[in-house]
C-alpha cells in the first residue's frame, strides 16, 4: 500500500496543501505548530474515517470555515485507489472510493491498513481500560469486518440497554421481559467478540514479545487479558446482577469492561516501569501491531511516526528505523522539527526518501 498524492483543504490549521510522496520514506519537517502532525492525522483519518487525536469530526474543521476535504490517491497491488473524505458542519461525513460513496463508513475500514506511533500512545499505558480496548478492536477490525460489525451492534444495543435502565429509574417502573430481550442480544454478540479477542491475543502476544526482545533482550514482557467472560456467560452475569444494574442505571458486565494489562518483569508497567521502559514497550506494541496486520492482510501497512524525536532519544529512533528497515516495511512517514537530525537517521535505512518542509 502506497500513498502517492494528498490534497488537504480546511483540515485543522491547514488551509490548502498538496503533497506528492516518495514510495518509501517521507519526512515532514518544520517548527512546532505548522501542521506536521495534522498532515499525519489527515492520512490516519483517510484510513479510519476519524482523527487519531480528536475523534469529534466537526472539531477538525479549520476555524472560521464550515467544511474540510481530504483527497488522496493510493497505489494498492498496482491498482489506483482514490479516497475522498469530506465533512460539512451539520451534515454527515462522506467517504468516497473511486467516486462512489460508502453507504456505511465501517465498510471502508481495512482498505488502507495503517499504524501510527505517536507521543499520544502513552495513554495506552496511563489511561483507563477503554483506550486499551480500542487498541485491540482497532487491530482486529482492520482485517476482520465481521468482528467490526459485531462490535458496532454490541455498542448500539449496550447504549439502548443503558437508556432503558435510566428510563426505569426516572419513571419508577420496571419491565423485566423488555430488559431480557436486550440481555439476550448483548450475550449473543459478546461471545464471538470475546472469542476473537482471545484468539487475537494468542497470536499477537508472541509477536509482541519478539519485538520487545529486539529492543531489550534482558527484560520479560507479557500481556494479560482481563475479561468478565473468562469464567462466566454474559447472559448469566446480566441476570444475576440485574438489581445492581438497576441501581447504577448502566450495564456493569460485558465485553465493554474488558482490559489489557501490560506487564514488565511480572509487574504492571504502569506502576513500576521507567519512562524509557514504557517507551520501549509502546514501540514494541506498535511494531507488533504492524506485523500482525501485515500477516493478516498480506499488505504492508502505512507507518506514521509522529514527533518521534520529541519523546525518544536519537539512539532509540535510529534503532527503530533499523528495526523497520530489516523487513519490507512499505511506506513510512516521519514528522520532526530538525531536518538534519531526521536526515542523518533515515539515511541509515538505505531507502529512497523525500524531505518535505512545512
Amino acid at each position: 500500500m502506497k500513498l502517492e498524492k494528498l490534497a488537504i483543504i480546511n483540515y485543522k490549521n491547514l488551509e490548502n496543501e498538496s503533497f506528492e510522496f516518495d514510495a518509501k520514506i517521507n519526512c515532514l519537517i518544520g517548527p512546532n505548530g505548522v501542521g506536521k502532525s495534522n498532515v499525519l492525522d489527515a492520512i490516519y483519518h483517510l484510513s479510519f474515517g476519524k482523527s487519531y487525536f480528536n475523534p469529534i469530526t466537526s472539531q477538525n474543521i479549520r476555524h472560521n470555515t464550515d467544511f474540510f476535504v481530504l483527497d488522496a490517491t493510493y497505489k494498492k497491488n498496482e491498482m489506483e485507489e482514490r479516497i475522498i473524505l469530506s465533512v460539512k458542519k451539520g451534515q454527515r461525513k462522506i467517504i468516497k472510493r473511486n467516486g462512489k460513496a460508502y453507504t456505511r463508513i465501517s465498510d471502508h475500514i481495512g482498505l488502507i491498513p495503517l499504524v501510527i506511533i505517536s507521543p499520544a500512545d502513552n495513554d495506552l499505558i496511563m489511561e483507563g481500560s477503554e483506550t486499551r480496548r480500542k487498541f485491540i478492536d482497532g487491530v482486529i477490525s482492520q482485517s476482520n469486518p465481521v468482528y467490526l460489525e459485531n462490535l458496532l451492534n454490541y455498542n448500539r444495543i449496550l447504549a439502548q440497554r443503558n437508556a432503558l435502565l435510566k428510563h426505569f429509574a426516572a419513571n419508577n417502573t420496571f419491565d423485566r421481559s423488555t430488559l431480557q430481550i436486550y440481555n439476550e442480544q448483548l450475550a449473543s454478540l459478546a461471545e464471538p467478540i470475546h472469542t476473537e479477542r482471545v484468539a487475537f491475543l494468542e497470536k499477537f502476544t508472541p509477536i509482541f514479545k519478539s519485538r520487545y526482545r529486539s529492543i531489550n533482550e534482558n527484560e520479560q514482557v507479557s500481556l494479560e487479558y482481563n475479561s468478565q467472560l473468562k469464567d462466566a456467560k454474559l447472559l448469566d452475569l446480566l441476570q444475576k446482577n440485574e438489581d445492581r444494574d438497576r441501581r447504577a442505571t448502566y450495564t456493569n458486565f460485558g465485553i465493554h469492561r474488558d482490559d489489557l494489562i501490560f506487564n514488565l518483569n511480572g509487574y504492571p508497567i504502569r506502576r513500576f516501569g521507567s519512562q524509557g521502559q514504557k517507551k520501549s514497550y509502546l514501540i514494541a506494541l506498535k511494531l507488533a501491531q504492524f506485523d500482525f496486520i501485515k500477516y493478516d492482510t498480506k499488505i504492508n501497512p502505512i507507518l506514521l511516526l509522529d514527533d518521534i524525536f520529541d519523546k525518544l532519544d536519537e539512539m532509540r529512533v535510529a534503532q527503530l528505523i533499523k528495526l523497520v528497515d530489516a523487513q519490507d516495511f512499505g511506506q513510512l512517514f516521519i514528522s520532526d522539527t530538525h531536518a538534519e537530525r531526521t536526515e542523518n537517521v533515515i539515511k541509515q535505512a538505505h531507502q529512497s526518501y523525500k524531505m518535505i518542509t512545512l
